[in-house]
Formats: structure tokens, C-alpha cells, sequence
């Protein structure tokens, strides 16, 4: 019976395929794509055949690498001598840092040995130095067709990568490999049910959950339509049978919070933006059930097949749980790249939170400050640090000139819970996203990002070298800090918004222990102008703000000092 009804609803898709009429869809401009609709519009198939090839003997040209006080940049797919192997192609690429050892990352991708076609193989690449340099031994499983990489680690340090596949009836399901030991190559993977547009989430807390590894995919296209969920108790050597979701999401991630309960964000079957969560999923005697399925207000929608990327996403949604011991703990953040219902924008990155496990949620805030409605901010992507600093990046069309594809990576972060969002900071130069293309018009549907207390490690493509490339980047943020070897080592969070100002500013900084602080302001050649703060203060984060109506135009700084602890930042104020 099972069978009869999933080869029933794929008769029925077929017929939902034929009968759409071009333009792919119309939507009003309040409501997205519903889920028949998602599911017609994005689709991985094998539609090329395997070429057996190899990359060993071709040319090559100098792999493209860039580093500046806050952002470091190099490239992934790359030959033994670390040089850009020419007319192969990279894109949608996912990254797992080892929480025993941040040297130890690994990177996965879609790997195209050919830009002259478009089939895909599980490609991957590992680093030992803090992602200094990288080594791309090959692909998983050579000459099978694998798409959607999703990698992550669990807390002993054992990495994990869910790659999908297709058989010869399109049924989709996926494999998730491992690499245990310290070591750096994958074992032959184990079967884990599954389905197109997967995420998978592996729980790092300490309770019972420890090591479950979760996966959801979209229903339509997967080996046991309707379930679209699978879980795994055993570190990985098994998967159970899939279940529904409710709410029926699609096109989102997972997310663990602090005491093992599991978060699911994505389009789903009754809203633009959803959120399932399910609190017995860490117990492994229990069956997993789901608490709510509630509505997010994100202003806008997730889409597929937009102008910059065309047969790829706008971008997917994206949650994460601050999991510190701050004040912001167990608060569950949603962002994603979406089509706004307000304006018609066709891309902003759009930001939501909630303080109470999931059950309300804030008014939606626009995290890029741009102030067009025509451009493009796609690939909106999120990471929570350990200590609560929540970091975004996008791609964005801003700035582009002659070709309105141009697209640059920025990036914003914030220490208040999302209260207050960093000037956006412009990281990379521009790029075509529609060069090298692969026999497939699209940079992929995705980008992955992992944030520890200093920096956040970002897994990205981009065609700098004049083709599709997958890329490691290191963010810094901009708050600084002095090592008091008499203590344990920390970072002074502090920062100012909005910044550049003409009025005001809003200087936030976070204390770890209680003490005497002075906040000052300095000019540009080092002398204080002004004092606004000098007394003992609880540990905690504070806030102050600063009239700068007595200031000239110009470049200050703002400078910290806590005990034995410094932090400084910068203020640019315009007259």
C-alpha cells in the first residue's frame, strides 16, 4: 500500500509539472509559493550521465586568497601544490570545525569535474591548520551522482556528511559518511532514508540527546513520502524510519538548544515561515512527536529561480539557539533571504527572535541597511557563537555596476540578541555569479557558516578566479581584547551604533566579572576627548549613550578598560 501511494503522488506530480503555465508561477504580493509549488520549482536530478575523468593533469592558474583585518579568504578546491584547477566548477558548499581541536575543519561541496557537465559528485576538502591551507583529496563516492552536502561534527569531534543521491526512478535518499579518530578519511557511509533539500543538525550538548543526529528534507521528492524527518541515536550507525513534520517545511535547517531541545525552520504548508520544535526528540525511548508548528513573520517569502541565481534558491531559512550562559540564553533567532510582502524588494535578509522557546516571536528587522528596494541580498546565512554573539552574511547586488549580478559578500553581527545589528561591512570584491557555470545556471542553494568566540568560519562559493569556486573564510569581528595572564583569557565585546552617526551613538559592552571601568573617547592622534565613564560596574552586558553634538566630523575611537582587560572600537562621525 505504501508503495501504490508513493508511486500515486509521483504520477501526481508529473501532472502538477504539465500543467504549470509559463512564467513558472504567479504569487500575489502577500503570499510565497505554497508547497506544490516549492516542490516543482526546485528539483535535483541526475539529467547528465558520468564522464570518468580526472583533474591530475590540468592546467592550472594561481588560487585566489585575501586577507584584511577582518576578513580572511582562501580557496578550497584546490590541486596538491594549491593552485585553482582550471574548467572544473565547486558550489554549495557546507563546513564542520572539530570542538575538540579548531584546527581540524572540513568543507563539502558539489563537486563538477567539468563545466561542460552538470553531473555531481560528493567533493570535500579538510584543513589542520585553522584553514590556513587545505587539501581536496577527490570526491566520496567517484562516479555516483551526489548533490546537497550538509556536514556537521559531534561534540567528540567526528565529522559527518549527508550527501543525497538519485536511483534510476528518481527516488531521492541520502547517505551520511563519517570520519572518526582524529582521521581525515570518510568510511562508506551509512544508509539515512532522506530526500531532496536536506539539513541535518547533530546534538553537542551534554544531556541525553548527546550525539543524536537529526535530518529533514522537503516530502515531495524523498524515498518515504510523506515522512521528511529521520533521527539517529547511535552516533550515526543507524537511521529510523522517517516520519512527518508538521507543518511540512521545506527549505530550512535545524538547531539544537541548550537543553537538547530540537528546532526545524522552513517554508512550510501553512505559512511563508514556520518553525517546528520538538522537546522528546533527545530521548532515545521516546518517539519523536512535535510540540507546535508556529508562523513566523519574516515579511516576505522564500523563493526559487530569481534573476542572480535562476534555477537556484533566493537563499534558505536559517535558525540557531544561543546556547551561552548570558542573558540571551535559550532565545531562538530565524533568518533568511526572503521576497518581501511589504515593499516587493526581491531580496532582503530578514531577522526574527524569540524569547520564549519558540511560542511568540519579535516584529521582523531588516538586517542589510541599504537603501534601494531593487538589489539583491541572497544567500542570507546565520551562525550563533558560544558566548551569544549572533553573526550574518549575505550576498549582495548593492553595488554593482554595468551588470546588475554583481554580487559581494557582507557581513553584520550583533551582542545584543538581535536587539542592535553592526554597520554592514563590505568583504569581498564584486563577482559575476553567472560565470562557469556547470551546465546548470545557479551558484548552488546555499552557504554554511560555523561561529566560535572569536571568529566565524564561513564555507562559500564565488567566481574571483573567473569560475565557480568554493572558498574558506574567517570573519573577526571588530571587538577586541588584552590576555591578563593572572586570569582565564576573554574578549571585551564592544561596539557602537549606529555607526557612522551625526547624532548620537549607542556604545554596548559586555563584563565578565564585576570591577572598575573607564570608557573613553579618543581622536586619531591618540588624545582622550572625552571621559563618559569611570566606576565600579556588576559583571554583565551594559549600554551608554553618547551625544556627540560637541564633536567635529571625523574618526574617533572609543576606548574600554575593565580591570586589567581592554577593548576598543571605532567611531565615524559625519557632520
Amino acid at each position: 500500500m505504501k508503495q501504490f501511494i508513493f508511486q500515486y503522488f509521483q504520477i501526481n506530480r508529473l501532472i502538477i509539472g504539465i500543467c504549470i503555465i509559463s512564467p513558472l508561477f504567479s504569487f500575489s504580493q502577500k503570499k510565497g509559493p505554497d508547497r506544490v509549488q516549492r516542490a516543482m520549482m526546485h528539483h535535483e536530478v541526475p539529467d547528465q550521465k558520468y564522464v570518468p575523468g580526472s583533474n591530475a593533469g590540468a592546467k592550472t592558474s594561481p588560487a585566489y586568497r585575501r586577507e584584511s583585518s577582518v576578513f580572511f579568504t582562501t580557496q578550497v578546491n584546490v590541486n596538491a601544490n594549491g593552485q585553482n584547477i582550471l574548467g572544473d566548477a565547486a558550489n554549495e558548499p557546507s563546513i564542520a570545525v572539530d570542538p575538540t581541536n579548531p584546527n581540524r575543519m572540513v568543507i563539502g561541496w558539489r563537486q563538477f569535474d567539468n563545466v561542460n557537465n552538470n553531473f555531481r559528485q560528493a567533493g570535500y576538502g579538510y584543513s589542520t591548520d585553522a584553514g590556513e591551507t587545505w587539501t581536496f583529496p577527490g570526491v566520496i563516492d567517484p562516479g555516483v551522482f551526489r548533490s546537497d552536502p550538509v556536514l556537521d561534527v559531534d561534540i567528540n569531534g567526528n565529522f559527518y556528511y549527508n550527501s543525497l543521491t538519485s536511483d534510476e526512478n528518481n527516488n531521492m535518499s541520502c547517505k551520511v559518511y563519517r570520519i572518526e579518530d582524529d582521521g581525515v578519511v570518510w568510511d562508506g557511509g551509512t544508509y539515512a532514508l532522506g530526500g531532496d533539500k536536506q539539513w541535518m543538525r547533530i546534538d553537542k550538548t551534554d544531556g541525553i540527546g548527546s550525539g543524536n543526529n537529526y535530518s529533514f528534507w522537503t516530502s515531495y521528492w524523498s524515498i518515504c513520502y510523506p515522512g521528511a524527518f529521520t533521527r539517529s541515536i547511535d552516533w550515526g550507525d543507524s537511521y529510523e524510519d522517517c516520519i512527518q513534520v508538521e507543518g511540512d517545511l521545506s527549505w530550512g535547517t535545524l538547531a539544537v538548544g541548550p537543553e537538547g531541545e530540537l528546532y526545524i525552520v522552513g517554508a512550510g504548508d501553512q505559512a511563508d515561515i514556520m518553525v517546528t520544535k520538538s522537546t522528546n526528540a533527545q530521548d532515545p525511548n521516546s518517539n519523536v512527536s512535535w510540540d507546535f508548528a508556529i508562523a513566523v513573520d519574516l515579511d516576505g517569502y522564500l523563493t526559487a529561480s530569481i534573476e542572480v541565481n535562476p534555477v537556484g534558491l533566493l537563499g534558505q531559512a536559517w535558525i540557531d539557539v544561543d546556547v551561552s550562559d548570558g542573558p540571551g540564553r535559550g532565545n531562538v533567532y530565524v533568518l533568511a533571504s526572503v521576497v518581501r510582502t511589504s515593499n516587493g524588494d526581491p531580496g532582503d535578509v530578514m531577522f526574527a527572535k524569540s524569547t520564549n522557546g519558540g511560542l511568540t516571536w519579535s516584529e521582523p528587522q531588516r538586517i542589510n541597511k541599504d537603501l534601494s528596494t531593487n538589489d539583491y541580498q541572497w544567500f542570507g546565512t546565520m551562525s550563533v557563537a558560544p558566548d551569544g554573539r549572533i553573526d550574518a552574511i549575505w550576498l549582495d547586488t548593492r553595488d554593482a555596476v554595468g551588470n546588475p549580478n554583481l554580487s559581494a559578500l557582507y557581513y553584520s553581527y550583533s551582542i545584543d540578541q538581535g536587539d542592535t545589528w553592526s554597520p554592514n561591512e563590505k568583504l569581498s570584491d564584486s563577482f559575476d555569479p553567472h560565470l562557469g557555470w556547470p551546465q546548470q545556471q545557479k551558484m548552488g542553494d546555499y552557504f554554511n557558516m560555523v561561529s566560535d568566540n572569536e571568529s566565524a568560519h564561513l564555507a562559500w562559493a564565488n567566481t574571483l578566479n573567473g569560475e565557480q569556486d568554493v572558498f574558506y573564510g574567517r570573519i573577526s569581528p571588530q571587538t577586541v581584547g588584552i590576555y591578563d595572564s593572572s586570569a582565564h583569557e576573554f574578549r571585551v565585546s564592544l561596539t557602537s551604533s549606529p555607526n557612522p552617526t551625526n547624532s548620537k551613538s549607542i556604545i554596548r559592552y559586555d563584563l565578565p566579572v564585576a570591577g572598575t571601568v573607564r570608557l573613553s573617547v579618543y581622536d586619531m592622534s591618540g588624545m582622550e576627548v572625552k571621559n563618559l565613564i569611570n566606576e565600579e560596574q556588576q559583571a554583565g552586558f551594559h549600554s551608554y549613550t553618547f551625544l556627540t553634538d560637541a564633536l567635529a566630523g571625523g574618526v574617533y575611537f572609543y576606548r574600554l578598560q575593565a580591570g586589567n582587560y581592554t577593548g576598543t572600537t571605532r567611531l565615524v562621525l559625519i557632520k
